[in-house]
């Protein structure tokens, strides 16, 4: 493995997961999940992608840490970079399109983790750049 001479700077790398919950073949709705940390507020489930990992491994181990839920990769849904995204630094986020069956139980950094209704999305309270991923994702574009 090379290393560097100096330390690069770029964006910290992180996953955001869209998980859609089925119970059989009936829709659910989605998981969001209140924060324990700041900022607080509501947000999709994620995390950091972490040295020596893929970042499918990171939304599989993040889904799972936050909600307690094992999803299923639908595809990639988008990359979000904007450097403002995050007001503690600058973050990537790889986006992923998820399914699951079963209950969340917030776990982890999330205080709660819930299955909410398209119609019941709480878009005042969701932080980072959330509200805009999922308008992307329920009116089907992508800049």
């Amino acid at each position: 493995m090379y290393t560097y001479p100096f330390r690069p700077k770029t964006p910290y790398v992180a996953v955001d997961g869209i998980i859609k919950v089925f119970d059989k073949e009936n829709f659910l709705g989605i998981v969001l999940i209140e924060r324990k940390n700041a900022p607080l507020g509501v947000a999709l489930p994620g995390g950091f992608v972490e040295i020596g990992e893929s970042v499918e491994q990171a939304l599989a181990r993040e889904m799972k840490e936050e909600t307690n839920l094992d999803v299923d990769i639908v595809r990639v849904f988008g990359v979000y970079s904007d450097p403002a995204r995050d007001p503690r630094f600058h973050t990537v986020s790889v986006t992923f399109e998820c399914v699951a069956t079963g209950k969340p139980r917030g776990a982890d950094d999330a205080k709660i983790a819930k299955i909410f209704r398209l119609e019941e999305i709480p878009w005042e309270k969701l932080v980072f750049d959330h509200s805009k991923i999922l308008r992307d994702f329920l009116y089907g574009k992508r800049e």
